[in-house]
């Protein structure tokens, strides 16, 4: 940051603005693309060097990021123009190198997988020359081993607007250093602003990286960058964007809310303005500049979240001692988790720390270390909208074995209910047709069809129950009489799948032990007694329990007197899980979402006990009388006389 508030501390004009456009030339490959241009300055001459220096050190290893992980990060450095002042001959480039060396060497590893680096400009406290050469040195090393990066000017390295002509920046860190880089996607035609693209979580990531004062050109060549990659998510960089309303000696929640304590700048309502709001594709932005770190949030004009991000340690430690924030995205998770390091500290001895270095090693405060919820779908969706997979034919599904297959689709309005007597085919051909049966005093949409359905169920619909036990109510589903199903036992193993969602108001105390499939009769009547056992059970259940709404299937088999159970984890509402039961002729296992579960028994439980009575769909009897409706959506169910592998399972591929 400038120390006399936005005046420029050196003026370089450079040449001429029309014999800087004369010259004028494509970027590279990636400028071609996008249809810009820049100016084909001479190379710098540090490249050659910085593999013999890095290679000397045999601490930098390959660049290697993982571009198909759903878990990346994205490296950000902030202004560090203390450590290149080389007027004033205080020059020291071990702090920024070492960061590198950490990016580097962390490239493709399990707990970072750092696939991209940004830069976010004041490079050098003066503009000069000779700080230049210093700052090429060090860049050098990324260079040299293909690390993926971008760079831009702050007020520190240049003056006015991106029309300014040539400067020891642009000389140094213009578009000609990233023309062998594979992450280079263009320039602008004054070289000020650039774009790159990196590859994380299999698709590409678009990063702008724009000049201090970018003008009406640079924010049309921006707009039409955006344009020409119009699926691309966006990360937008520059130097100033948000500003901190707070001081240093504030802490963050003192002044407000701790996850909107920055606001815009002046310039930065200006970006927002002629780039941001307009463009969905902008997700994020970071800047530097000023200081204390912060961050806000503001809806673009799609009604979407833009966060953006201050982050700037040059007033700390050693001028921030080349100190990187690192955002760690997990696609699984939904979230970006943020941490602030100083690698250069952290690579020394602790023992050998000052206590102010100590101190310095990682930055754990509110507005350093936080994490971003961010449901990467639903906010890509408008430019980038998730493929919905088809439903797949009933006849693709009914693999060796199959004796049952129950799903709902085409078959009923949704929202219209279902009659006590309607009849739901087995599409298996096996017989096992459903009737719904209604309980006493139950409301008429107590059972109706639904489209709601598991992004990988074969059908897409699904039955959705509203039931409970106090009072009971509700309807749900039963094989007949003779089905040749209730006879089955299973004994050389069996794979039982369905999928199920329950709504928010689902209660434990109403709904809790609410079976999705269970089989009438109860263990008692079968002869069974010991551990564990009630008889007034029934001898086959899969239900959700009231414990935090976790799946168990408890069953009777053949060759014991006592129920084996299998556990799953907490189920949270609102969302379709996948669950399946396989027994491989000695032992069952529990799996939800194709992971198996951590309480599977190993205890040989062979068969399912049997007594010739029906299967129920959403329905649970106790001591011979129903006692309780499910509550929820059911999806597709299969029910198949081997153990399937995962492959083979209704949401495999």
């Amino acid at each position: 940051m400038c120390t006399h508030g936005d005046t420029p501390s050196h003026d370089h004009s450079g040449q001429s603005r029309r014999g800087f456009l004369r010259n004028a030339a494509l970027a590279g490959a990636g400028a071609a693309a996008i249809g810009v241009g820049a100016p084909a300055l001479g190379v710098t001459p540090a490249a050659a060097a910085a593999a013999a220096d890095t290679a000397q050190s045999g601490k930098t290893g390959p660049w290697r990021p993982d571009a198909t992980a759903l878990q990346f990060t994205l490296a950000v450095m902030p202004d560090t123009q203390f450590l290149y002042w080389g007027s004033q001959d205080s020059v020291n480039r071990t702090p920024q190198e070492e960061s590198f060396r950490y990016i580097i060497n962390n490239s493709g590893t399990p707990d970072n997988n750092i696939v991209f680096m940004v830069h976010l400009g004041d490079l050098t406290e003066d503009a000069d020359p000779s700080s230049f050469e210093e700052v090429d040195k060090a860049f050098a090393m990324l260079d040299a081993h293909g690390a993926g990066y971008s760079v831009l000017a702050g007020n520190h390295d240049v003056s006015g607007d991106d029309s300014r002509g040539d400067t020891p920046y642009l000389r140094t860190m213009g578009p000609q250093r990233f023309k062998r880089a594979k992450t280079f996607a263009g320039a602008d035609p004054t070289g000020y602003n650039t774009a790159h693209i990196f590859q994380a979580a299999g698709m590409s990531w678009l990063v702008l990286a724009l000049d201090w004062r970018t003008s009406d050109q640079g924010f049309a060549w921006a707009n039409e960058v955006i344009k020409a990659n119009p699926k691309m998510p966006v990360i937008l960089t520059s130097h100033d964007i948000v500003a901190s309303p707070y001081d240093d000696n504030v802490f963050p929640y003192e002044s407000g809310d701790p996850e909107n304590n920055a606001v815009l700048s002046g310039y930065g309502q200006t970006v927002w303005d002629k780039l941001i709001k307009d463009n969905d594709q902008v997700f994020l932005t970071l800047n530097g500049h000023y200081w204390p770190p912060g961050r806000m949030t503001s809806k673009n004009d799609a009604g979407n979240d833009v966060h953006m991000h201050i982050t700037n340690y040059q007033n700390r430690y050693f001028g921030g001692g080349g100190m990187i924030r690192l955002y760690h995205f997990d696609l699984v998770r939904n979230t970006i988790d943020v941490e602030t390091i100083n690698p250069w500290i952290l690579a020394q001895a602790p023992e050998s720390r000052t206590k102010l270095a100590a101190e310095h090693a990682r930055i754990t405060g509110p507005v350093d270390n936080f994490s971003v919820p961010i449901d990467f779908d639903e906010r890509f969706a408008g430019f980038r909208p998730i493929p919905v997979r088809p439903s797949r034919p009933a006849a693709k599904e009914l693999v060796k074995g199959t004796l049952a297959y129950w799903r709902f689709d085409g078959q009923g309005a949704p929202g219209s209910a279902l009659a006590a007597g309607r009849t739901i085919r087995d599409l298996s051909g096996k017989g096992n047709d459903l009737t719904v049966v209604t309980t006493p005093g139950t409301a008429a949409d107590a059972l109706t069809w639904s489209t709601d359905h598991h992004p990988d169920q074969p059908g897409h619909a699904s039955l959705k129950f509203v039931g409970g036990r106090n009072p009971l109510h509700g309807a749900y589903l039963t094989t007949g009489a003779n089905a040749p199903l209730n006879a089955e036992t299973f004994r050389s193993g069996y794979t039982i799948e369905t999928f199920v969602s329950m709504p928010l108001d689902w209660d434990a105390g109403n709904n809790g032990w609410a079976s999705i499939l269970s089989r009438r009769g109860s263990a008692g009547s079968a002869g069974k007694q010991g551990k564990n056992t009630d008889p007034n059970e029934p001898v086959v259940q899969f239900a959700i329990s009231n414990n935090g709404r976790e799946p168990q299937f408890n069953h009777y088999p053949l060759n014991d007197t006592y129920p084996t159970t299998n556990w799953g984890h907490g189920l949270v509402e609102l969302k379709w899980w996948h669950l399946a039961v396989v027994n491989d002729g000695r032992y069952t296992k529990l799996y939800v979402e194709g992971a198996p579960v951590a309480d599977n028994p190993n205890r040989v439980s062979v068969g399912l006990t049997s007594l010739g009575l029906p299967w129920l769909v959403g329905g649970h009897e106790y001591a011979g009388k129903t006692d309780i409706v499910f509550h929820g959506n059911i999806g597709d169910i299969r029910i198949v006389n081997r153990p399937l592998s995962l492959g083979e399972f209704l949401t495999a591929e």
